[in-house]
């Protein structure tokens, strides 16, 4: 059995009190309604009230000399109902014939009327001309002696036929359903989309503040699990950069006493093959510190021209003779952070240089994504190999010669690079030969 909670401020309690509240809104709106369109609503008249009054006071009239007929009339009205009596039905002014009551199915009047036959008549305000100023309820009765008595109530009854009042009844529950579920949702839904946005943000930028406590128990458990992932996560960051620096400045200085000493080794062989390992080692050093430095230190995003950016990578490298073939849209705005893109790029590019001729890039675009292609007419790389080259320090090459082989860290950077971006970098076999490495970035960043 699922226990409810609702003494916590939690995801039950929220949504029942939406529901209690959407409950009460719609009671007072009817209770509302029902007050204000008393007036204006068309009851029956066994359901006025008049009924009793009117039976009383036709027994009065019918009893009473003529003569005095008129004035007890004018007694006999109130504010509740007005009475006159005439002696012709023409005087009355009615709009024509109106419905006729059976006495016999009226019990408030069989009691006391029906006694003697008698014409009874029903109007309604429908009944009358339209924006006619006499529309009213009216019952018009005639006595024993042949003359009439007007039954009319006081107020203008402009009319809801019950199912236009039930339809309004509905529609106000409806409303009130709505008013207070729209609010609900956002009281709810609005820590969340907050919630999503500051985990995407930190997914981007690892200097992301903590995120602000609010919303619902549940809501609130989540963040502090988020706020303490976060918190450690960037703890091990600094601890292992920090590490990272404190290895570099100890490995230099022996470093630099291994090529001082090689200065005294007399085989020149053994002496070249001394500085190539320490000139390695320096550099796989050099390499590891700025890839991540990378990771830690991101640049503010900004709009772009991701075009020229690419067009302007391409005109540097032909520059250095290197042919780069280039295709897309002459410009294309983009909302996030050249130098790291502009990086990653130029590792992709360098090896495709490095390892397959001839590179090109390609530019393209749908509703949702941009798509930066780099392809090479290369031998590509094993369907195995795929992932595992973006492992740091991973290299498909085998040799040391870092001229060649490198240290492993190009690839991983340019992912590292795309995915601050909120992207992602892929590689794949091209069916025809040859390997393409695509960047998809968001078109939207929000």
């Amino acid at each position: 059995m699922i226990r409810l909670d609702l003494r916590r401020d939690g995801i039950s309690r929220r949504i029942a009190l939406t529901i209690i509240a959407a409950m009460l809104i719609s009671v007072a709106l009817n209770i509302a309604f029902v007050q204000l369109a008393g007036v204006w609503a068309r009851p029956p008249l066994s359901q006025t009230g008049l009924l009793e009054q009117i039976a009383v006071t036709t027994r009065m009239l019918e009893a009473a000399p003529i003569d005095q007929r008129e004035h007890l009339a004018q007694a006999a009205s109130n504010p509740q109902l007005q009475v006159h009596w005439s002696t012709q039905r023409e005087s009355l002014a009615l709009p024509g014939p109106g419905t006729p009551i059976d006495l016999n199915e009226v019990p408030e009047l069989r009691g006391l009327l029906a006694s003697h036959p008698r014409q009874v008549e029903g109007f309604q305000p429908a009944d009358w001309p339209e924006d006619s100023p006499t529309a009213h309820y009216k019952l018009v009765m005639q006595l024993a002696d042949g003359s009439w008595l007007d039954f009319t109530p006081p107020y203008r009854s402009w009319g809801l036929s019950s199912g236009m009042r039930f339809t309004i009844i509905g529609l106000l529950a409806l409303l009130a359903a709505l008013l207070v579920a729209w609010v609900g949702t956002r009281q709810l839904a609005g820590p969340l989309q907050r919630f999503a946005r500051a985990a995407r943000r930190f997914g981007s930028d690892l200097r992301a503040p903590p995120i602000r406590l609010e919303g619902p128990h549940e809501l609130r458990q989540a963040i502090t699990a988020f706020n303490t992932m976060q918190a450690q996560i960037q703890h091990f960051i600094a601890e292992r950069t920090q590490m990272l620096a404190a290895i570099s400045h100890d490995l230099r200085a022996p470093l630099t006493r291994m090529r001082l000493r090689g200065e005294f080794i007399e085989d020149a062989e053994q002496q070249r093959k001394l500085f190539r390992d320490v000139d390695e080692m320096q550099a796989m050093i050099n390499a590891a510190l700025g890839f991540f430095r990378d990771e830690t230190h991101l640049e503010t995003a900004t709009p772009f021209d991701l075009a020229e950016l690419l067009q302007t990578l391409v005109d540097d490298y032909r520059d250095q003779q290197i042919a780069v073939d280039f295709k897309g849209p002459a410009n294309l705005v983009y909302l996030g952070r050249p130098l790291g893109l502009k990086r990653a790029i130029t590792n992709l590019i360098d090896n495709a240089v490095k390892y397959a001729q001839p590179p090109a890039v390609r530019l393209s675009s749908n509703a949702h994504s941009l798509f930066i292609d780099v392809c090479d007419q290369g031998p590509g790389i094993p369907e195995a190999a795929l992932e595992e080259v973006f492992v740091p320090f991973f290299r498909l090459e085998s040799s040391r010669n870092r001229n060649t082989g490198g240290v492993g860290l190009g690839l991983p950077s340019a992912r590292t690079a795309v995915r601050e971006q909120g992207g992602e970098l892929k590689l794949s076999n091209q069916p025809g030969g040859g390997l393409r490495a695509r960047i998809v970035l968001p078109r939207i960043n929000d």
